[in-house]
């Protein structure tokens, strides 16, 4: 159940859910960033609420989470596409926080959601209001107010995993059983982070809900696959001109372009980068 989306339904009470797991997905977008624990749990936390959430599209598109700020971790961006396709990246100072106190790491952060549908003209920005102290309870806010139903939500992740389950209260819950959201919340407000990270969808549902019937969907598969494109990087280096080029040679010896977002590097010897500009312009690898 590793690396997957699993919704779920307590039919008699009419309350939703999804529980993500992440695993080598996470430890992919990880790779050779080095991340502080505070820094990395704050970002596996975006990664797996962005998941939850993109896993709503119902069309081709892209989801993108972006919290800036000005203190020692200046940018926190995840996107996430309709298929699952999961990146992320986290911009920090080497004085990043030991604690994930976002007010610490952010100072006056702000945090902007874009979606971006296949042919739409641009995409629909909006700004997420930041109430909480938390990645979960500020995004616990934000659900809740733009559906309009109460909602619940518990993330955690460390350096192997990231994890998360969420909970909302659908219309006609209260119909059913009138005390239905208030004992479900408190029964997930007894999971401990441990319990998360160990145990599979079905395993931790059953011994959240024990005395509940709770229908479980399909599993669906959580990805990180963005492979290099030097195509898409040398057309980027002759928009920039020769000339220019020419001085980042001149400065540092080679051409080095990091694509953080997707966790790729590409460096050019000054062979390669001029001959970029030559007659032929072969693509470099």
């Amino acid at each position: 159940m590793s690396n997957t989306l699993t919704r779920f339904l307590l039919e008699d009470l009419d309350v939703r859910g999804a529980i993500i797991k992440l695993d080598t997905v996470w430890q992919a977008i990880c790779e050779r960033r080095n991340y502080p624990p505070a820094v990395g749990s704050t970002l596996g936390q975006m990664c797996a609420i962005s998941a939850l959430i993109g896993g709503n599209l119902k069309q081709p598109a892209r989801l993108t989470f972006q919290l800036s700020g000005h203190g020692p971790v200046s940018l926190l961006v995840v996107d996430c596409t309709e298929d699952l396709n999961l990146r992320a990246y986290a911009r920090h100072t080497p004085e990043a926080p030991s604690q994930a106190d976002l007010g610490s790491m952010f100072a006056d952060g702000q945090l902007l959601m874009s979606l971006d549908m296949e042919g739409a003209r641009q995409p629909y920005q909006s700004y997420v209001p930041i109430e909480g102290e938390t990645i979960a309870e500020i995004f616990s806010h934000y659900l809740a107010q733009s559906e309009q139903q109460p909602a619940w939500l518990f993330l955690a992740a460390n350096g192997e995993q990231a994890a998360g389950i969420f909970l909302q209260k659908l219309p006609g819950a209260d119909l059913l059983d009138a005390d239905g959201w208030n004992r479900i919340e408190h029964f997930a407000s007894t999971l401990s982070q441990e319990e998360l990270f160990s145990f599979d969808a079905p395993t931790l549902l059953g011994r959240l809900f024990a005395e509940e019937t709770v229908r479980l969907f399909e599993p669906l598969p959580v990805r990180h696959d963005f492979p290099p494109d030097p195509n898409k990087i040398t057309a980027m280096l002759r928009s920039l001109g020769k000339a220019e080029i020419e001085s980042i040679l001149a400065e540092h010896g080679e051409v080095l372009i990091h694509d953080d977002l997707s966790n790729h590097e590409y460096r050019f010897s000054p062979e390669e980068a001029l001959a970029l500009f030559g007659p032929d312009a072969p693509t470099v690898h």
